[in-house]
């Protein structure tokens, strides 16, 4: 992919999944600035093109003045990749908490239009553009004790949908990705409280992908850069499934 002179902002760029997408991006020529909780985890990652903004992403004021500031140094936003999520450890229903359901769907979802109308606001004046989130293959075969998280994940599809038919007109196109079970930190936080997550890892997770291994997070990244390049240019409101065969 060239991405070359592309100036993308990608959400949850510290974790696993999203360190991988950002080094990708600058590898293919983009100005990335990312954003997470901690400055100190997104500093891991060193390159002259990639600006890290600590900040919540519930906060709209600061996630404003990220993207001001983004567009005021770059005269543009190319991109946005919303790769911040959270799991839900499996719980049975009647043992979760409302604080714990809006927690999820807070995260997993008000947070997807919290950025993507940041994003929305200098795309429409410099289109075309691209909006990808990460949603989750769970949304198409869910697992018992993840409700809310499923819930949220079917959600942020079903909100891609709406902002792809909506922005059309603009041409700023917007796409879903769903990983499959994926190989990072993120996915033993989806066993039950107490159980051993490295063989649950291999009798839930590992063995419910036909092609028999964990997704990596260079596999969603690869998808990232698809969706956001311009080789994409007649996709929108699409979702990809990179889940091993999971959803079938």
């Amino acid at each position: 992919m060239n991405l070359n002179n592309k100036v993308i902002i990608v959400t949850g760029a510290a974790g696993g999944m999203g360190r991988a997408i950002v080094s990708q991006l600058l590898e293919q020529g983009a100005y990335v600035v990312g954003i997470d909780l901690s400055e100190k985890l997104l500093n891991q990652t060193k390159h002259p093109n990639y600006t890290v903004q600590a900040g919540n992403v519930l906060d709209e004021t600061r996630i404003a003045e990220i993207f001001s500031q983004t567009f005021e140094k770059y005269g543009k936003i190319d991109g946005l990749v919303n790769a911040l999520g959270i799991a839900q450890s499996a719980t049975p229903i009647e043992e979760v908490s409302i604080e714990q359901w809006q927690k999820i769907m807070d995260i997993n979802v008000k947070s997807l239009f919290i950025t993507s109308k940041e994003a929305v606001r200098y795309m429409k004046s410099k289109n075309p553009g691209s909006i990808v989130t990460i949603g989750s293959i769970s949304a198409v075969r869910p697992r018992p004790g993840l409700q809310a998280y499923v819930a949220s994940k079917g959600a942020a599809e079903s909100f891609s949908r709406a902002l792809a038919i909506e922005l059309a007109p603009y041409a700023i196109r917007v796409n879903t990705i769903n990983p499959g079970p994926s190989d990072t930190n993120m996915l033993g936080q989806f066993t039950a409280s107490g159980a051993d997550v490295e063989a649950t890892k291999k009798e839930i997770f590992i063995d419910s992908i036909p092609l028999g291994k964990l997704i990596e997070p260079e596999d969603i990244a690869n998808a990232v850069s698809y969706l956001i390049s311009d080789q994409s240019k007649m996709v929108t409101g699409a979702t990809l499934n990179v889940d091993g065969g999971r959803g079938l």
